[in-house]
């Protein structure tokens, strides 16, 4: 499974790469801190995967890189190459990136 880390997702971010976030948190996670990505539950992702872009990089984040890394894993079952798991989620963004956010 492809990962990136949260500095190259803020390299990409800096850069205005052209790729989609999404966080499989639960919405009531995505309330309390976000990186602005489209939100999908983690239950939800094989049923919405039609909001994913399929023709450009997709980077999966979640808390810490668990939950986000089953979804690339059931994503990639349904015919994605695109994918890549953000590596310590929201949590490493938090530790390495903006200590300010809020996480629970």
């Amino acid at each position: 499974m492809k990962e990136v880390t949260v500095q190259e997702l803020k390299d990409m971010l800096d850069r205005n790469d052209e790729f989609q976030l999404i966080d499989v948190r639960e919405p009531f996670e995505y309330e309390v801190s976000n990186l602005n990505g489209v939100n999908i539950p983690l239950a939800g992702i094989v049923i919405e995967a039609d909001k994913i872009d399929r023709d450009k990089p997709v980077i999966i984040q979640c808390r810490s890189g668990k939950r986000s890394a089953q979804a690339v894993m059931l994503l990639e079952q349904q015919g994605f190459d695109n994918l890549a798991n953000l590596k310590g989620g929201i949590l490493a963004w938090k530790e390495e990136i903006d200590p300010e956010l809020d996480v629970y």
